[in-house]
């Protein structure tokens, strides 16, 4: 690590890699946008975060809330009620999160043209 940085990602042994995996993997960004929108119950988020199964989600969750992103509270109710929602940081890092998603979002028909662009001229016979 470098003298001017306590943590520096770009080091292989820097403790921050794994929560950048946490945060910028596809379930972990996901599940973080969606409870900047609020709290949720385990299976309403499943529902909000389309494609992702009950145990990435379980999991997803899981190393979030170790890293500080997400808080789970279990109810004493029959049947148990648990929620999740973002912690301060969670929320810090879900505001960043979004526009990143919204760039994305935004730029798609520029994505979309670059990518048929590209498939064209890997598809053109050789000129040769």
């Amino acid at each position: 690590m470098t003298d001017d940085l306590a943590y520096d990602v770009f080091t292989r042994t820097c403790p921050s890699r794994g929560t950048l995996e946490h945060v910028t993997g596809r379930w972990g960004c996901l599940t973080l946008g969606a409870l900047r929108e609020g709290t949720f119950r385990f299976n309403e988020l499943r529902r909000r975060v389309d494609g992702v199964s009950e145990k990435m989600l379980s999991q997803t969750l899981h190393v979030l809330e170790r890293d500080g992103l997400v808080y789970r509270e279990a109810q004493p109710m029959n049947p148990p009620r648990v929620d999740y929602r973002l912690t301060q940081l969670g929320r810090e890092i879900a505001e960043w999160l979004i526009g990143l998603i919204s760039l994305v979002e935004d730029r798609m028909p520029q994505v979309e043209a670059a990518r048929e662009s590209y498939d064209a001229e890997r598809a053109a016979p050789d000129a040769t």
